[in-house]
């Protein structure tokens, strides 16, 4: 068991291990300000052992290295976070406004389609019953819907599904009994393959609760391997890691705005640009393979 340590003994266990620490009244105030734990995952790629984790983790920094490496790592991370998390929403919300529009006029009878077993498998509707009841129907939106149509079991899909998360929405493009409305949906993207196109929404939502909460994303290394499809060129370690990952945001962007699409690998080479001269690109420098 590990306990709480002060941001005295923080400082002189870093120093013990090789890191150098030019400014200590500014790495305190730093230290206060993200944490030991959270900036352990910016300086973990100066150790010796990295990319060792377990009994294997000597914690020992390699020569040169300096508090202000992992501080310039944490802002480069941060900044890439937040350049991304327009471009996720983007293609969110065009997932979401498309598989309501498409759903809804294939069941156009039923607005209620979301609920219906006939539509989807049991499992996904008893989950988002659950969801509704004990999540969604608390929005104002909703809320007003219920006191305007008290009688109403539900909202409208066009309504609900507003409040769902990309997590429900792509189980729900999962769910669906027609295998034809899951094709007619993929193929908006210009994926013929269902599990392609899965792979892509699930790698987006990964992504995109990452960025979203925080998380360190430079060293991504996603649980499920993203299937290639329609990107060809994806190669190696790219199946798990960010370099990956921007490949399917970029891919799924070019379906929805080529402008978007430019404009992020412009964001994404002006980043790397700005960090050129530090001493984190070399740790950085292989996302330069997604402006080529």
């Amino acid at each position: 068991m590990k306990f709480a340590t002060t941001i005295e003994d923080q400082i002189a266990l870093l120093k013990s291990r090789g890191m150098t620490i030019n400014d200590e009244g500014k790495a305190k105030e730093v230290l206060l300000d993200i944490g030991y734990y959270r900036l352990g995952f910016y300086w973990f790629p100066f150790e010796k052992t990295y990319p060792q984790k377990g009994n294997r983790r000597a914690h020992h920094f390699r020569e040169g290295t300096t508090f202000e490496d992992a501080v310039s790592l944490y802002y480069f991370d941060h900044d890439l976070r937040n350049l991304l998390l327009p471009y996720l929403c983007r293609v969110e919300i065009n997932l979401r406004t498309f598989i309501i529009y498409h759903v809804s006029h294939f069941y156009y009878k039923n607005p209620l389609w979301f609920v219906d077993t006939f539509v989807l498998d049991n499992n996904f509707v008893t989950n988002f019953k659950n969801s509704y009841a004990n999540s969604i129907i608390n929005n104002v939106t909703i809320k007003r819907h219920h006191q305007k149509y008290p009688k109403d079991d539900f909202a409208p899909a066009w309504k609900t599904l507003e409040y769902a998360t990309l997590g429900e929405i792509h189980k729900l493009c999962q769910s669906l009994l027609d295998i034809t409305l899951q094709k007619n949906i993929a193929a908006h993207y210009e994926v013929r393959n269902i599990d392609v196109f899965n792979s892509y929404i699930n790698t987006i939502r990964v992504l995109r609760n990452l960025c979203a909460h925080g998380h360190n994303i430079y060293d991504l290394s996603l649980q499920k391997s993203i299937k290639a499809g329609n990107i060809p060129n994806m190669k190696g370690d790219e199946h798990h890691n960010l370099v990956g990952s921007l490949q399917v945001l970029l891919y799924l962007l070019s379906k929805i705005s080529v402008h978007r699409e430019q404009d992020l690998r412009k964001e994404i080479e002006e980043l790397l640009k700005k960090n050129q001269t530090s001493n984190i690109y070399s740790i950085i420098s292989y996302l330069e393979r997604i402006i080529r």
